[in-house]
């Protein structure tokens, strides 16, 4: 069995004229973030990696995370390809783990999530907002042989209020 949790970057700041790249959280993401993070620790596979998009918002966002629930941030692998905004790029990332995880949570970035949990999960998911977490499960031994599986749990920031 594989377990994915896909987590979308807690809100960003469009205040100041930054590359997109480059966009920090904003005060209400990093609260979101901290919301999310410290409701989740039961929804939790016992071991996983943690895989972040390189870009700013998604990398404060694993980094919060991470610090909520206890994963060592020099642990944190954070990746180039993973700033993608394309569910077939998100797909071909994720079929490239290394069989030997049978768990990732992975930070990154919508129309990707919400469309890849949408094509992977069994519940339709109108749009995975920011600080969105969505577990799926996958009966499949190998990440590349992946395909619709359980959508296991969701906490969105709404859930929490």
């Amino acid at each position: 069995m594989k377990n994915l949790i896909l987590i979308r970057h807690a809100k960003s700041s469009w205040e100041a004229p930054l590359k997109d790249f480059d966009r920090p959280l904003m005060k209400r993401g990093i609260l979101d973030a901290h919301d999310v993070s410290l409701n989740i620790s039961e929804y939790l596979p016992k071991t996983y990696i943690m895989w972040s998009s390189t870009a700013a918002r998604a990398s404060e966002t694993a980094l919060i995370f991470a610090q909520n629930i206890s994963y060592p941030l020099e642990s944190i692998i954070f990746r180039d390809d993973l700033y993608t905004f394309d569910e077939k790029q998100l797909e071909k990332v994720i079929k490239s783990c290394d069989n030997s995880f049978e768990s990732v949570i992975l930070f990154g970035h919508n129309e990707a999530i919400t469309n890849f949990v949408n094509k992977f999960g069994d519940v339709f998911i109108e749009n995975v907002p920011t600080s969105g977490f969505v577990s799926l499960q996958f009966d499949a031994e190998s990440w590349d042989t992946i395909h619709k599986g359980k959508t296991h749990k969701t906490i969105f920031p709404k859930d929490l209020k």
